[in-house]
């Protein structure tokens, strides 16, 4: 049984319930599937041009699985970084990691990489940045699990988004599109969304497939 986010007006904790839900239903064939969509259809898209520091994240919670473009961006020779959560504070740093590495979960039970496996990269020293999300509108909001960690982390970038370093891409699911959010003022927008079916850029609200 599909579960379908709440029609207008959206409530963002129901959002949350209802796509948090849908996308822990999905079976694992149709997640290697989306993942291997992801990868294809990222890694040849020109936000990826000049790119030598990127940020992504260890899938949870039914999440879009970037992994597979994750290697596959490791193996054309760009740094890869993982999220790290410091005590007291909501702004993350990010480390470097290469695909196979141990690593070991924070106190959220996300993994990341071992302490002083390398040295902490500050937000505004990536170039793009891979960003898990429950909810992304038309606009480029985005709707996360409400820790508010991505919005303190690139407070920074404001909504100039058009004139700053790095670029946000969010990953997710197709389903997780909604017509719009109910963005609070910390809300910080995306460049774009990346999913299974094509990369979504807010400015003009096209599709590359």
């Amino acid at each position: 049984m599909s579960v379908e986010p709440p029609q207008d007006p959206l409530d963002r904790q129901q959002v949350r319930h209802a796509m948090r839900a849908r996308r822990r239903a999905q079976p694992m064939a149709v997640r290697r599937w989306a993942a291997r969509q992801l990868a294809r259809r990222v890694a040849r898209h020109p936000l990826l041009r000049n790119v030598r520091r990127l940020a992504a994240f260890m899938p949870a919670d039914g999440e879009m699985d970037p992994l597979p473009l994750m290697r596959r961006l490791h193996r054309r020779g760009i740094t890869l970084y993982l999220p790290v959560v410091r005590p007291g504070s909501r702004v993350l740093r990010f480390r470097a990691w290469c695909p196979g590495r141990p690593l070991r979960p924070n106190r959220f039970g996300i993994p990341e990489p071992l302490p002083n496996s390398s040295p902490l990269l500050r937000p505004r020293d990536l170039d793009l940045v891979l960003t898990p999300l429950v909810a992304f509108d038309h606009r480029g909001g985005r709707l996360g699990m409400g820790g508010g960690f991505y919005d303190a982390s690139f407070a920074f970038l404001g909504r100039w988004r058009w004139r700053t370093h790095p670029r946000l891409l969010g990953v997710a699911w197709s389903f997780q599109h909604v017509p719009e959010l109910p963005l609070a003022p910390w809300d910080i927008p995306l460049h774009g969304v990346a999913t299974e079916r094509g990369i979504w850029i807010p400015r003009n609200g096209s599709v590359r497939r």
